[in-house]
Parts: structure tokens; sequence; C-alpha cells
């Protein structure tokens, strides 16, 4: 096997591991979709979440495009944060009966976790 037979090899394995993150990244940004929404959610943790937003779509990046790994990192952060906000404020991050929080069911109120008795 040849070094550019190799390195095609490295590249595509790469893509397949951005595309991974970017797909699992992609489902967690529209599961926080309700938790943008929800009032018990502290405005500084939405904010964080759609600052992270724009730097994405930005084209000023730490690293130059086209690796995205600081993007990915910077929305990944800001979903983890508004995900432990919310769970700070007593707000649950799946919608009523388990659903994923971007589901329909979830839209039509926010979903509260009772207190500990």
């Amino acid at each position: 096997m040849d070094d550019s037979a190799l390195w095609l090899i490295v590249a595509v394995v790469l893509v397949l591991v951005v595309a991974g993150f970017a797909a699992v990244l992609l489902v967690r940004v529209f599961q926080a979709r309700r938790l943008l929404v929800d009032a018990g959610v502290p405005l500084q943790s939405k904010a964080l979440f759609w600052a992270a937003v724009v730097y994405t779509v930005s084209p000023i990046d730490l690293i130059p495009d086209p690796v995205y790994l600081d993007d990915i990192g910077v929305l990944l952060v800001a979903l983890r944060a508004l995900q432990s906000a919310a769970a700070r404020s007593g707000v649950d991050p799946k919608g009523p009966k388990g659903q994923p929080a971007g589901s329909e069911a979830s839209i039509s109120g926010p979903a509260r976790v009772p207190p500990p008795q």
C-alpha cells in the first residue's frame, strides 16, 4: 500500500468521525429547542447557546475551516451548559412521558420535574 492510499483512508475515517459528531450535535440541538422557549431556563444560558450558534455559522474561527472541531466543541459546551441550567432550574430536559424534548408532544407546554419529597 502506498502513502497516497494510506492518507486517503485516514482522510475518509476522519470525515466519518466528524460527520458522526455533527449528527449527534444536530440531534442535541433539536432536543434543546424546547429548553430555549421554557421560562424556567435562565436567559444567560439561552444567550450562551445562541452565541455558540452564531460562532458556528460565523466565518471567523479559532481553527480555520474545513476543520470544524472548534465549532463542534463550542456547540457541545453550550448545549451541556443549557441542559445543566435546565436541570438546576427544575426543567425536565426530556418531554412529557420520557419523549425527547424536540418531539411534537412536548411542544404543548413546559414539563416540570416535581420537587423531591
